[in-house]
């Protein structure tokens, strides 16, 4: 199984806000520019993830960007359910529909396999991706003046 660009986009900014100090609060273009993606397609990814309550988005002076407790902490089996969906993993009703469907196996195969990546997941949180050695990585991407790390480290829960 392969996530789409939009739910890759959405982890990698959610990584890099979990790294970052809670005064540190960049743009989304600053986050864009460290995790190597284009401003518009990550304005319409922190949209989705604010939508969902993974990221605090400030608009005006002292804004910026933030992951949220929820963010953080919440499991990521759920989060990307909901950023993939749950539909098929192949188009067996696409046009033209495919001839097997009313007797194929595979498709049930496939939906339980999807669950099943989905479940391995479920007890892993953007917390958890950030633990080094990725921490330090996402740290050193483009790091700005006043984007520096959080005082505990900023690297998750430890090993």
């Amino acid at each position: 199984m392969r996530l789409t660009k939009s739910t890759d986009i959405a982890l990698r900014i959610a990584m890099r806000l979990a790294v970052l100090d809670e005064e540190a609060n960049p743009t989304t273009r600053e986050v864009a520019d460290a995790v190597g993606v284009p401003y518009t397609h990550a304005a319409k990814v922190v949209s989705r993830l604010q939508h969902l309550g993974v990221v605090e988005a400030r608009r005006g002076r002292g804004g910026g960007l933030s992951l949220t407790a929820a963010g953080r902490t919440g499991s990521l089996g759920p989060l990307l359910r909901e950023l993939e969906g749950v539909g098929d993993v192949v188009g067996c009703e696409d046009e033209p529909p495919c001839p097997l469907r009313s007797a194929c196996r595979l498709r049930g195969a496939l939906r339980t396999a999807q669950e099943a990546f989905f479940a391995a997941l479920d007890p892993l949180s953007i917390g958890d991706l950030v633990a080094s050695p990725t921490g330090p990585v996402l740290l050193e991407l483009t790091l700005r003046p006043g984007l520096g790390a959080r005082p505990d480290g900023g690297a998750g829960p430890s090993d």
